[in-house]
């Protein structure tokens, strides 16, 4: 509260500006008088005012206080005037106050009962009043419990539905329900402790579900690993199943074309079209049953199930990755085969149907999910597979020593093929393996044939194949493409000219190429590739297969003379059966032999090469013989006269030769000739070297006598045409050497042979001087020891002397060619 004089100076401040103002006006100094104006206005701050004084002129301040204290003295004079103006006022409102203050003091007495009795009365209203309030209240209270009660039941019952989705693990909607507690019901609830309980715990309970689906998952994924055989067992079933009914019908056409059909004599067995056509009809049959797909024996629901839980969390990559992850180790491992797989079909056929039993799964995987696998991930995974299996089954295939086996395995790849690609992969690669597999079948084939050819040969007596009746007759001809009007004309009993083993190897030619094609089928080629395929196989059947065999038979060392002279016979009747060979293929294939890329059978030459090898082990050991007859002369090289006949080894040697060209007049002219004459210049050759020999040191007029006779027999049996074709002498000259050589000196005609030595006409013009030195020269040796006493006979030293001048006049004619032939 301000003090009065503080008071009286602002009064007059506030109210009485316009008399200072007045007074101010009077003033001369009209700066004072705005200082002064300034300074009652209260317009703050006054320091600038107060310095413009102080700064004006030297007795400003002075001058300025007396004008302030003029102005106070103004003020204070309002102020008093005013007091006195309204102090009776002030002392009559006393006055008055006094007097009401007895009527208060009994209002006051009154209102205090009255206050008193009202709160006596009241007591009971308010009692009733609380209880209304404590009522009103709680039916406030009721209300917005029902409110809120209403608000939190939908909250509740979601949260007991997504505990009962949880016990029945229906994952899926459970996150459902999950998202609607957040989008929409907790948000109604959200200021309430327990929705925040709930809230933390629906984070743990998602966890919980992907980890359930991924249990669920893996486990799914070690189901199919185990059943993934049986999974691709159904599925080549399918797919064998679909190509059933065209199979079955081709095979009866094929049945149809081949029943009863002969080409010249070459009739396809019935029996083997009776047997294909029951067993594709067998095989119908089991397809017709009802065949389980794969949603049958796989339950997908896991799959789909974790794929959904995943999109619904938003976390649909990992799920993707992980399951594309575990896939791709499932199928290294199935990918990896056994190291015994190549002993059996059963390790094949397993290792088959758990590929196909994968990519099945991941078919089904890719058509009924949006985004899980797509098709570059499946074709990256089919092609990674594929060089896989082809690398695979290249090396365990290169193990396979039976053609059953390994026909086996391209029928398993080809129902392999035709079932993945009937789900979209591409499998020419496996095709192309098949090619490789195909030549691969055809060397088993080769050495299984080898060895069928082997026991063939073994088994044969080598002798023309008797025939008693005519059904023996039909039996062979049956089997054998021959025809000989001759041998039909003769009556029974008679001989085909070739042994058993032709028409049998006949036979077996006929079934390797049934089995070479038994691989064909199912490959997806036309006709003409087939043709050439069967061709191709059987040419190295014959080239190679049966060719080899001919020739190994043919230097068995147990293998004769005659044995080989029917080899001959056989392999000219097989080489006139190439061209029923040729028209075998074409009633199969059905392709002319006249299109220009057919080929050509080459038995031809197979069996002209086997013939020739054939030949030339007759030459060789008909001179083999020769030389174990040779071998067993006995001569006495010093007798002094002959025996008067040829020796014994000699005689047997020719009626030996007698005999085995007997047998010759079965092969052709010319083989029969060569022959004979490759003998007798073989044995002139090995009398020739007998006289010759460096370790036969002498000989007697007497030995040479008898080794003329010898030679005698050897020209009488050449003479005797033991080899019909021979024009003139020709078989004679055979022994021309030795009889020029043996005339000479049985004649001693010296003086002819030096006379006429290098003429044209000369009567011993095939002597070789060497050999008649070489000769003369034992005869020398031989006179000088066996005659001791013959320089006493005057005849005996002139033939001394004759043979010495003949030597030495041979010797000067052998130096005389040597020194020419020098030059």
């Amino acid at each position: 509260m301000k003090s009065d004089s503080e008071l009286v100076f602002v009064a007059p401040l506030a109210g009485k500006s316009g008399a200072c103002g007045t007074m101010l006006e009077e003033e001369t100094d009209q700066t004072y008088e705005n200082v002064l104006a300034e300074i009652q206005s209260f317009e703050l701050p006054i320091e600038a005012t107060l310095r413009s004084v102080y700064d004006d002129q030297p007795n400003a301040h002075k001058k300025f206080m007396e004008k302030l204290d003029a102005c106070i003295r103004n003020h204070d004079k309002e102020i008093e005037k005013m007091c006195n103006f309204h102090h009776q006022g002030f002392v009559d409102a006393i006055t008055e106050l006094l007097k009401v203050r007895t009527d208060a003091e009994k209002l006051k007495v009154q209102v205090t009962d009255t206050n008193r009795r009202f709160q006596d009365a009241g007591k009971e209203v308010i009692v009733h009043t609380e209880d209304i309030i404590r009522c009103r209240i709680q039916q406030r209270n009721i209300t917005t419990v029902v409110e809120k009660l209403q608000l939190c039941l939908p909250v509740l019952e979601m949260y007991s539905k997504l505990k009962e989705q949880m016990s029945a693990k229906r994952y899926y909607s459970a996150l459902k329900t999950m998202e609607q507690l957040e989008n929409v019901y907790f948000p109604w609830v959200s200021q309430y402790r327990f929705c925040q309980l709930m809230i933390e715990n629906l984070p743990k309970l998602r966890e919980d579900i992907k980890e359930i689906s991924m249990s669920d998952l893996k486990d799914f994924l070690e189901s199919i690993r185990k059943h993934s055989d049986k999974i691709g067992e159904t599925a080549m079933k399918q797919a064998q199943h679909q190509k059933t009914f065209s199979v079955s019908l081709q095979k009866q056409n094929k049945m149809k074309f081949g029943k009863n059909m002969y080409i010249n004599h070459d009739r396809i067995p019935e029996e083997r079209n009776e047997t294909v056509l029951k067993h594709s009809l067998e095989e119908e049959d089991e397809n017709e049953e009802e065949v389980l797909t794969v949603q049958d024996l796989v339950d997908f629901s896991p799959v789909y199930r974790c794929l959904h839980i995943y999109s619904v969390l938003g976390d649909e990559e990992t799920f993707e990755n992980y399951y594309r992850k575990q896939r791709k180790k499932q199928a290294r491992l199935v990918l990896q085969p056994q190291s015994n797989m190549h002993e059996t079909v059963d390790g094949y056929r397993r290792y088959f149907t758990q590929i196909v039993g994968f990519f099945v799964v991941e078919d089904h995987i890719l058509h009924v999910t949006q985004g899980l696998v797509t098709r570059a991930y499946t074709d990256e995974l089919w092609n990674m597979a594929l060089s896989k299996i082809i690398a695979v089954l290249r090396a365990h295939s290169s193990y396979c020593t039976d053609p059953d086996l390994v026909l086996e395995l391209k029928n398993l790849i080809v129902i392999f093929a035709d079932t993945l690609q009937g789900y979209g992969f591409p499998v020419n690669r496996l095709f192309d393996l098949l090619f490789e597999i195909r030549d691969q079948y055809n060397e088993t084939l080769l050495k299984k044939w080898a060895g069928v050819f082997r026991d063939i040969f073994e088994e044969d007596n080598y002798s023309p194949i008797p025939i008693v009746n005519e059904e023996e007759y039909k039996i062979v001809i049956s089997k054998f493409p021959f025809q000989d009007p001759d041998l039909e004309k003769q009556s029974f009993p008679k001989k085909f000219p070739m042994s058993q083993s032709v028409p049998h190897i006949y036979i077996q030619v006929k079934e390797f190429i049934y089995a070479s094609l038994k691989f064909s089928e199912s490959l997806h080629r036309s006709s003409t590739e087939i043709d050439d395929m069967l061709r191709k196989s059987t040419n190295l059947l014959l080239t190679r297969t049966l060719s080899s065999c001919l020739l190994n038979l043919i230097r068995k060392p147990h293998i004769g003379l005659t044995e080989l002279v029917q080899i001959i016979i056989n392999t000219t009747h097989l080489e006139q059966a190439c061209k029923y060979l040729e028209d075998f293929i074409t009633n199969i294939t059905n392709i002319s032999q006249e299109t220009v890329h057919t080929t050509r059978l080459y038995g031809l030459s197979t069996f002209k090469d086997a013939r020739h090898a054939a030949e030339g082990e007759i030459y060789t050991k008909l001179n083999q013989k020769i030389d174990e007859f040779v071998q067993l002369a006995d001569y006495d090289w010093t007798m002094s006269e002959p025996d008067g006949r040829a020796s014994g080894y000699l005689m047997d040697l020719i009626n030996f030769l007698r005999s085995i060209f007997q047998v010759f007049t079965h092969l052709p002219g010319k083989v029969a000739q060569t022959a004979c004459m490759s003998a007798c210049q073989h044995l002139s050759t090995s009398l020739m070297q007998m006289l010759l020999d460096s370790e036969l040191k002498q000989i007697s007029m007497g030995a040479v006598q008898q080794f003329n006779l010898d030679v005698i027999q050897c020209e009488l049996f050449a003479s005797s045409e033991p080899v019909p074709g021979f024009q003139g002498d020709t078989l004679q000259l055979a022994f021309i050497d030795l009889r020029q050589l043996l005339d000479l000196f049985m004649v001693w005609d010296w003086s002819t042979y030096l006379a006429d030595y290098g003429q044209p006409a000369s009567k011993y013009l095939r002597v070789n001087p060497n050999t008649a030195l070489t000769l003369l020269e034992k005869m020398k040796d031989t006179s000088k020891k066996n005659n001791i006493f013959a320089q006493f006979r005057k005849n005996d030293r002139d033939k001394q002397k004759l043979i010495e001048t003949v030597v030495k006049q041979l010797r000067s004619l052998v130096n005389e060619r040597s020194s020419q032939r020098s030059l």
